[in-house]
């Protein structure tokens, strides 16, 4: 199957190994075709009275086998089971009214009372303009019953079809925990067809909004049912209920012996050779999957790597400093996983490994005060355990944010300090000379912060 506009069925069958609809709920409110249109006007035609609507509908019906523009039901995907909300864009453009709404509140309500993730399958261009404003509060509705199952704990991942516009992009797509991008899916908050007169078409792709770090992956379809069936795994493997098991410290990979002096503790942290994050995430899952971007319009792909994997049969958590400045995305984009996490109840793994917070005009443009805070507020208040290991640089306050108090490990080739030797000497107005003086007097080695109290040593197996 290509990766161009597909049938809600086709969505279906390209990620379920089975599926089981759900009956047409009754109306929950004055339904589209019921409603009570001014004098003269058939009832067929709407709550509006909109001339033809009736008639449109019957014509999609019989374009589409479908009556109604979204089709939900359980499917089991790569063995786990869900609740699969597929759109249907052949019936009028995808388009949400009140029995759209009616079939997704009861879709969620399922979910919910069954135990079981939601996957939204979205096509649409929004709300439906032949039932008015009553078509628009569709999407109050929809955004509370995602925020019920969000609150419930249950995982809503879902995948942007051709195209993903409007409210159904704003709610179903840029609200869910994950978003997967099918390739070259046009997807914005602007249709092709309200959008201002020479707007860049390439600003509404997957590729711009996984670039922009609103969607997490773009995956072809012939890898969207394992892609997806991962996910669910790995957002379903918490226990939200009640307590989890820390997630165990990783074993160094680097050095084994101490550091004899501070200045050695700098200099073996900041060597090109030593094992990065990426070495010890390869070493310690089996299986891992990322996410991407903060979405407020931010990454920072260069400075931290977020996602979930698999270590020894269950779900952890990661958020991995890689060795650079930390830019204000990259705190955004750990605290939304630190939360998800916590939500999930899924144990959370930090990696510390930066020389600081990013401190350049445009992190200050971009809030990086702001963003520090926020990490240090959501790792204080996580209820789930979160367990560091230090295994680089500890640059100051950019790295404390990522670390869990009372439970940080810290590798032989790794310092910690209050504030980079360079930068303290320069504070103290101390000569260059003086720089490997001035560490050693910051006591930075991971030995000292035991004895501090600060860290836990980690060796080697």
């Amino acid at each position: 199957m290509t990766a161009g506009r597909t049938s809600a069925r086709e969505a279906v069958a390209l990620v379920a190994d089975d599926f089981v609809p759900f009956p047409d709920p009754p109306p929950a409110g004055r339904s589209a075709a019921s409603g009570s249109p001014g004098a003269g006007r058939s009832a067929a035609d709407g709550p509006l009275g909109w001339p033809g609507y009736g008639a449109a509908r019957e014509r999609a019906a019989r374009r589409t086998g479908e009556s109604e523009s979204v089709v939900c039901g359980t499917a089991s995907v790569r063995g786990t089971r869900a609740v699969l909300i597929a759109f249907e864009f052949g019936f009028l453009g995808g388009s949400l009214g009140e029995r759209t709404g009616d079939r997704l509140e009861a879709a969620y309500t399922y979910a919910r009372e069954h135990r079981l993730p939601v996957v939204p399958l979205v096509a649409t261009g929004g709300s439906r303009m032949q039932e008015g404003m009553l078509a628009l509060t569709q999407l109050q509705r929809v955004a509370r019953q995602s925020a019920l199952t969000r609150e419930a704990g249950l995982p809503q991942v879902a995948v942007l079809r051709d195209p993903t516009t409007g409210g159904g992009w704003a709610t179903l797509g840029a609200g869910a925990d994950v978003a997967l991008a099918l390739p070259d899916a046009q997807i914005g908050f602007a249709g092709s067809r309200v959008r201002p007169p020479g707007a860049d078409p390439a600003a509404y792709t997957a590729a711009a909004q996984v670039a922009a770090g609103a969607a997490d992956a773009v995956v072809p379809p012939a890898e969207l049912a394992d892609v997806l069936g991962l996910w669910l795994r790995l957002l379903t493997g918490g226990t939200p209920d009640a307590p989890c098991a820390p997630a165990p410290v990783p074993a160094a990979l680097g050095r084994t012996e101490p550091p004899r002096t501070g200045w050695e503790a700098v200099r073996r942290a900041r060597a090109a050779g030593r094992p990065r994050a990426g070495a010890y995430l390869d070493a310690y899952f089996a299986r891992r999957l990322a996410i991407f971007g903060d979405r407020c319009g931010g990454v920072d792909p260069e400075g931290m790597l977020c996602g979930f994997g698999v270590h020894e049969g269950r779900t952890v958590a990661y958020a991995a400093q890689t060795g650079t400045a930390t830019r204000p995305a990259g705190y955004r984009t750990a605290a939304r996983l630190i939360r998800l996490a916590d939500r999930l109840g899924i144990p959370v793994l930090t990696l510390v490994d930066t020389p600081g917070a990013a401190n350049d005009a445009e992190a200050e443009r971009q809030g990086v005060g702001a963003a520090v805070a926020e990490l240090f507020g959501v790792v204080a208040t996580a209820r789930t355990p979160l367990t560091t290991l230090v295994i680089g640089e500890g640059g100051s306050g950019g790295a404390l944010a990522l670390a869990a108090p009372g439970r940080t490990w810290a590798t032989p080739d790794s310092y910690f300090s209050v504030i980079a030797p360079e930068s303290a000497a320069a504070i103290l107005k101390r000569p260059a000379g003086e720089v490997e003086a001035t560490a050693e007097q910051l006591r930075v080695r991971p030995q000292d912060l035991a004895e501090l109290g600060v860290i836990r040593i980690t060796r080697a197996p």
